[in-house]
């Protein structure tokens, strides 16, 4: 009988012998193929010899924008030249409405965007198009279209524009940002500085940033991006566009390698939105909400400072819900919350009108409250918004080194109160005292103990008493100055 060596280890004698044998081979072909797609991805991931392929691929659905504003002239008030001064009949002249130099002039400006569909629809930022009077596009090919705005949201900083296509035009599509990684390359594309299409790579530096938005989800990159590459892709290297190019971090205005695109996932439903209904239209809790810190959780018993608490509570959705200040909303719609800018960003993406489930942490209990989203108001309108509140009596000292006293009609017109505030004022603090130290001061509204609206001294005693009595080392305050809320942890000593 013949016999078999395997890597001079394994005699084959029987057919239970070449059935094992099967096995190693097979599980040794399995581990080949794996290593090799592992190292296929690994390539893939890696830089390639060129970027020449993806910017065929996708460049000619990178265009450029040019806006035109009409600029009124300003206007010089008249009688600043008194009579028979020699200067009369210069200024006379120019304050004549026929005079050239009072004619409207335009006013220019570039940006960048690229197309998204084959009809024509073009994605860029609301700073680049907000205000203008006309709007002109650059194609790849040199040709040049009119668009005109489909709407725009200028609390993510986007906007849709339509051209007339008269031809089918080349287009790109979004990628998932979430899966986009720190370290992964990426490619810029614009119109810098006016100078005309180009491109430029790097990686992303950083996920998650935050400007100025309630909306914010940034990806930092070092690819150059400089004024004129506003509202122009960040594409990944399967030619997928994962952000908007829409703001620097400069100290002379040209790119330093700290650039910011907002993340396609948050651009990307905006964008449909826009284009169904010509307006963005988010869920809305109708309550101001703010961040805890360690001392905030302390205060209320919490481990850590994870949720969102709530500040003011405003007419609508969520005063006829029953969520009152004060209460931390740990859980929405079934998604746990980390922070404020986590639960904003929930809750805009949320269909105006659906009813979910709000888990809020109150005086140390879980409750479960179901809310009807609004649409969100427009920030004008919502800047009108004013906070409910209740009545008022005097007395004093229920803090360790402040003088309390209830609100009556001669304080709140002295500190400016508003009517509708209730609680009780601080008429004094001892500045040795912890009360300021912990950031109390006089004119202060106190109007929340220990996440309870109060209406009186004695409230305010009996509640910092109680806290102290279970063992608390600080109790929570929500107070106002200068009618805007604010939370104070108010440590024991």
């Amino acid at each position: 009988m013949r016999q078999f060596y395997i890597f001079k280890t394994a005699r084959i004698s029987t057919a239970e012998d070449i059935r094992k044998l099967q096995q190693v081979i097979l599980t040794a072909f399995f581990v080949i193929i794996s290593v090799f797609l592992q190292t296929i991805v690994l390539n893939a991931r890696g830089a390639p010899e060129s970027f020449a392929d993806l910017v065929e691929d996708v460049g000619s659905s990178v265009v450029n924008i040019t806006t035109m504003t009409k600029v009124e002239s300003p206007v010089v008030p008249r009688g600043v030249v008194p009579e028979g001064s020699p200067f009369e009949e210069l200024f006379r002249d120019f304050q004549s409405p026929n005079s050239p130099r009072q004619r409207p002039r335009n006013a220019n400006a570039l940006g960048s965007g690229f197309v998204i569909s084959s009809d024509g629809f073009i994605v860029t930022n609301h700073h680049v198009i907000n205000g203008a009077d006309q709007i002109t596009i650059e194609f790849n090919d040199g040709s040049f279209r009119d668009a005109v705005v489909i709407g725009s949201d200028e609390n993510i900083d986007i906007a849709l524009l339509k051209v007339d296509a008269e031809t089918t035009l080349e287009f790109v599509e979004f990628g998932d940002s979430d899966i986009s990684r720190v370290g992964d390359w990426v490619m810029a594309m614009g119109n810098p500085l006016g100078q005309g299409f180009s491109v430029s790579v790097g990686i992303i530096s950083a996920r998650n940033r935050e400007l100025a938005g309630n909306y914010d989800d940034y990806i930092q990159t070092d690819a150059a991006i400089n004024r004129g590459n506003s509202g122009g892709p960040l594409f990944n290297m399967n030619g997928e566009v994962v952000g908007v190019n829409t703001a620097i971090l400069s100290p002379n205005g040209g790119s330093i390698g700290i650039g910011f695109s907002m993340a396609s996932n948050v651009v990307e439903p905006v964008v449909k939105q826009l284009k169904e209904f010509g307006e963005v239209r988010r869920g809305w809790l109708g309550v101001s909400i703010g961040d805890l810190n360690q001392d905030m959780a302390d205060a209320l018993g919490m481990k850590e400072p994870s949720g969102s608490i709530v500040l003011e509570v405003y007419d609508g959705p969520s005063k006829d819900a029953g969520l009152l200040a004060s209460d931390v909303i740990v859980m929405f719609d079934n998604k746990e919350v980390g922070n404020s800018g986590e639960l904003v960003r929930i809750v805009g993406d949320t269909t105006v009108g659906r009813t979910v489930d709000v888990i809020v942490l109150r005086q140390g209990e879980r409750i479960k409250v179901r809310v009807k989203l609004g649409q969100r108001p427009t920030n004008k309108e919502l800047n009108k918004q004013v906070a409910p509140p209740e009545p008022t009596k005097p007395n004093e000292d229920a803090i360790d080194g402040t003088g309390l006293s209830e609100l009556t009609d001669s304080l709140r017109e002295e500190y400016g109160i508003d009517p509708a505030i209730s609680g009780v004022i601080i008429m004094s603090v001892d500045e040795t005292s912890s009360a300021y130290e912990n950031g109390l001061r006089k004119g202060d509204v106190i109007t929340d103990v220990a996440q309870k609206p109060i209406g009186s001294v004695e409230e305010v005693e009996e509640l910092v008493s109680s806290a102290k009595s279970e063992g608390r080392q600080s109790v929570l305050l929500l107070v106002r100055r200068e009618g805007q809320p604010r939370f104070i942890v108010l440590k024991f000593n």
